[in-house]
């Protein structure tokens, strides 16, 4: 029989293993039938950027001596069913965002899977409910182009009110051109997923990216 002091030990580290133990995917959130799995780190990365209607867009602060500065906004990759995973905006430079952006482009956008209310009863910040950083710079979008109009359809099918949004704001379209990319979907770290995976994927896998 051990010694009391060793037993002791032996106990405790016995309980340190079951409390840093994962979960198994039934007991960390509901299983959900277009979610990817965690195996499937791009698809994930797509299924958010299609699903989610906002994120926090976090540019340089051109009004705080360069402090990053965060704000919530709407966004779209695409019309429902139709994702292209760039994400576009409508800003204005009312707001600090827009303005932050066309003095210093470099921005990033977050983005998390718990306001689809698909991860149960965790907390937001357990790993098993997913989170995305897209990384880049913020660019205008020319008017005149077609991705214009493009953006145009994204914005207004998934956010109606913005056509009414007033004039005399000059709101314009932004887009993300992605540069890097940061995803937790279960444990182990940061899956690495390059821009160009990103955005290839689902071409021809419209149910996983549709929303």
């Amino acid at each position: 029989m051990l010694p009391p002091a060793r037993l002791a030990l032996v106990l405790a580290l016995a309980a340190a293993l079951l409390v840093l133990r994962p979960p198994a995917p039934s007991a960390a959130r509901p299983i959900v039938a277009d979610k990817p799995a965690p195996s499937e780190a791009t698809a994930t990365a797509r299924w958010l950027a299609a699903h989610n209607t906002w994120g926090v867009l976090s540019t340089i602060s051109s009004d705080l001596n360069g402090a990053p500065f965060g704000n919530v906004v709407s966004y779209s990759d695409g019309v429902p069913g139709e994702g292209h995973g760039i994400p576009y905006f409508y800003l204005t430079t009312l707001d600090p965002t827009a303005r932050d952006a066309l003095e210093d482009e470099r921005t990033s956008f977050t983005l998390s899977e718990f306001p689809l209310g698909t991860c149960g009863k965790i907390d937001p910040e357990n790993p098993t409910c997913a989170k995305l950083t897209l990384t880049g710079k913020l660019k205008l979008v020319d008017l005149q182009s077609s991705e214009a109009e493009l953006a145009k359809s994204a914005l207004f099918s998934k956010h109606p009110e913005m056509k009414d949004w007033p004039k005399n704001h000059h709101f314009k379209i932004f887009k993300l051109e992605i540069e890097n990319i940061f995803l937790i979907d279960w444990f182990g770290g940061p899956k690495p997923i390059s821009p160009s995976q990103y955005l290839e994927f689902g071409r021809n896998q419209h149910s996983v990216v549709s929303s």
